[in-house]
């Protein structure tokens, strides 16, 4: 039994065509959406088109995921049933569930993964998750290495951590701002992104400290750098957020990533193994800065104050910040010239903040050459204002077209004997067929060999690619028999992979383990009553439902309860130097909504109410 960990990664897809291009550029794993009931209400896909993805990938031993990962109120119980039927029907390896209601429900025996809505931060909380039977468990954003490596500690299924994409400002399945504020909860995939607004910083007397910016929007999360380290830590899923971005996003980031894996993997080889088969040609240089991004942190990884000083959020913009070139050395109409050593190109999209200290954006029209454009319009650029790439339209145009092969290595033993032609097939999944055919051969007045492997190597509109071949090169076999043998081979191949590759099962629940708390408030989501019987099975006695089943929001609810600190952010912290930098009572307002900013210095956290 091979006993080195299998090391997933994870990508997003918005549909099956995405899908299929995440499993060529190296995913292991692939989560998308069915047609209701995913935490992204603009990213459904069709039973067919689910089917479709999870027939491609597992010709590679990858997985899909089918995200089910909302609140179900009561009266959709059973249409959810039905759906999550159909998916296992279909072969979808794996649900992502947030409602543990579904738990209660006369389910077939599918995988289920704890979402990240879960709020899984504490050991107590994963402990429990793995008691109820989820077969993995996605961490909270916000946790560190050490509160990872404490998770592990307790655990024993695989433990799913995000790398890279978008961060919410606010711990998973506890913002309730979208809902209170806008009637579309966030737990019901709608959320209305008020974390990427403008905001007023104000104090209590109305007066305006900072104006107009995004003090809500962090930067996205990028772990390329710390992948070992989080292994170490038990992590053994990386996961994409994406899943509503583009083709070209995921080709990029996967293609970044599968090879940071791999590179791990190589290094530690009896620790560590693909959790899928296949090996990815790429036909571009994958680049992380060229795809859409904020700028990047590790976020809490490691710790409160990331080590190399880079603020968390993004005050400026939630827009793409894109690829750093350098810095404008001199701007004349629509005439720029930038200190880089860039290669610009027509069509080349660029970013700069304005002398208003906006950020602004502007389009090549034509490149001039070391480091000069005419832009499409006239922009005043100061000289020393940092500007960015926001489009690579050269690399953008070779996303757009096929980038990526993945292929399955196979071996192949031609041999005769008893007037029966043998070709024998083994491939890297240990999948192994025999074909057999009658036929009358005769020796050959020349050698054959080079001709038969030409022959059986082609595999063309296959997914097999050809390593090693042993032929009986004396003997002359027609080439239609070989050309025969090989197709009818590779189709057996197909067939017996398809029959025996396993595939995972829900675990049994331990009802016997109780919960860590008696008391469920709001925030814990109980919007139906088998969530509600779930949690009484395992010892709470006080239950308030969700806001989004009628529970009044209060003056005291928490719209969002984050990690992340405004005044850290701005150098303000309460336990620091410079705490008197800002007044200890602050206020969000943008429009005319008005939020209180409360500062928990004994958790380190923050939340926002309503005043």
């Amino acid at each position: 039994m091979d006993k080195r960990t299998p090391i997933e990664l994870l990508a997003p897809a918005r549909d099956a065509d995405i899908a299929i291009a995440a499993i060529d550029h190296g995913a292991d794993a692939v989560y998308m959406g069915a047609s209701h009931h995913g935490a992204r209400a603009d990213a459904t896909n069709s039973l067919d088109d689910v089917r479709r993805a999870c027939d491609y990938a597992h010709c590679f031993d990858a997985k899909i995921y089918a995200t089910v990962n909302t609140l179900v109120y009561d009266d959709e119980l059973a249409e959810v049933e039905h759906l999550i039927h159909d998916l296992y029907r279909i072969g979808v390896d794996a649900l992502i569930v947030q409602d543990l209601g579904l738990l209660r429900l006369d389910l077939p025996p599918i995988a289920l993964h704890a979402s990240t809505q879960c709020d899984l931060r504490s050991p107590e909380k994963a402990r429990f998750l793995e008691a109820l039977g989820f077969s993995q468990l996605v961490m909270a954003r916000e946790l560190t290495l050490d509160e990872i490596a404490a998770i592990r500690k307790v655990t024993s299924v695989p433990l799913e951590a995000f790398v890279h994409g978008a961060l919410c400002v606010s711990y998973s399945g506890r913002c309730a701002i979208s809902q209170v504020l806008k009637n579309r909860s966030a737990n019901r995939g709608e959320c209305a992104q008020m974390c990427r607004l403008p905001y007023d910083l104000v104090d209590t007397q109305g007066h305006t400290l900072i104006e107009g910016k995004h003090l809500l929007s962090l930067r996205d999360m990028a772990r390329h750098d710390r992948l070992e380290q989080m292994m170490a830590a038990g992590v053994s899923s990386f996961k994409i957020e994406g899943r509503l971005k583009d083709a070209s996003y995921v080709k990029n980031v996967v293609a970044y990533y599968r090879r940071a894996i791999d590179k791990i993997i190589d290094r530690h080889p009896d620790g560590y193994r693909r959790s899928s088969s296949g090996n990815t040609s790429l036909a571009f240089e994958p680049s992380l800065e060229k795809s859409f991004n904020r700028g990047f942190t590790r976020y809490f990884l490691d710790g409160r104050h990331p080590i190399d000083g880079t603020p968390m959020a993004n005050i400026d913009t939630p827009k793409s910040q894109g690829e750093y070139l350098g810095r404008a050395v001199r701007c004349i109409g629509n005439k720029l010239t930038i200190d880089t050593r860039t290669t610009l190109a027509n069509g080349d999209g660029l970013s700069f903040t304005d002398q208003q200290g906006q950020f602004s954006g502007a389009r090549v029209n034509r490149a001039l050459g070391g480091g000069t454009v005419l832009l499409r319009e006239h922009v005043n650029i100061p000289r020393g204002t940092l500007v960015y790439r926001t489009a690579d339209k050269a690399f953008n145009d070779l996303l757009a077209k096929p980038s990526a092969t993945r292929s399955i290595a196979v071996d192949a033993v031609l041999r005769y004997t008893g007037g029966m032609l043998v070709l024998t097939l083994s491939d890297e999944r240990d999948c192994h067929v025999t074909h057999t055919l009658p036929c009358d051969l005769q020796p050959a007045t020349k050698p054959q060999a080079e001709r038969q492997i030409a022959e059986i190597s082609k595999l063309g509109g296959t997914i097999y690619q050809l390593r090693e071949a042993q032929v009986p090169g004396d003997l002359f076999i027609p080439a239609s028999l070989l050309a025969r043998m090989r197709r009818e081979a590779i189709d057996l191949l197909d067939r017996t992979h398809a029959i025996t590759r396993p595939a995972d099962k829900r675990r049994p629940e331990d009802k016997t383990v109780q919960y860590h708390s008696t008391t469920l408030v709001p925030a814990d989501n109980v919007a139906n009553h088998l969530a509600e019987q779930v949690y009484r099975d395992h010892g709470v006695t006080t239950i308030t439902p969700a806001l989004e089943v009628g529970t009044p929001a209060t003056a005291s609810t928490p719209l969002m309860h984050t990690r992340y600190c405004i005044r850290r952010q701005l150098g303000a912290c309460l336990k620091g130097t410079n705490a008197n930098k800002l007044p200890r009572d602050l206020y969000l307002k943008t429009g005319t909504t008005l939020l209180r900013v409360t500062c928990d210095c004994r958790t380190c956290e923050m939340t926002l109410t309503q005043p």
